[in-house]
């Protein structure tokens, strides 16, 4: 639940932002990318840090276990929103662009969906 709320929090403010400042489709992608990746990581963090680990340990868990997830989801998001006719021309107030960002949502979730079932069944990745 971490990398979609984060991923899905940092890609739609970012494409939020990019559109609203009428930056080109490449500065808003990266804009978008790099904010799901703060917001992931950073969502990530929290039960963690609750949980007793110190910062460093915590981010680097993070990195490990949620890296991978909000890489291949973030991948998914941005393969929609380019690939999905008119969506990142749309405006703010355009069903096309609400519509475009719930599509590349629930495609993110479902492509690292299998990337989050591998990781807590080997181990790697622990359910909070």
């Amino acid at each position: 639940m971490h990398c979609l709320l984060g991923c899905g929090i940092g890609e739609v403010v970012g494409v939020i932002i990019g559109t609203a400042l009428a930056l080109s489709n490449v500065q808003t992608i990266v804009l978008a990318v790099s904010l799901g990746f703060v917001f992931g990581l950073g969502l990530g963090l929290i039960p963690l840090l609750k949980g007793n680990y110190n910062v460093k340990e915590a981010f680097r868990q993070v990195m490990i276990t949620e890296g991978l997830s909000i890489l291949v989801m973030e991948t998914f998001e941005v393969l929609i929103e380019i690939y999905t006719p008119s969506v990142m021309g749309a405006g703010l107030t355009s069903w096309l662009f609400w519509g475009g960002m719930t599509l590349a949502l629930i495609v993110g979730f479902i492509a690292a969906f299998p990337v989050n079932y591998v990781l807590v069944g080997r181990g790697i990745r622990h359910i909070h």
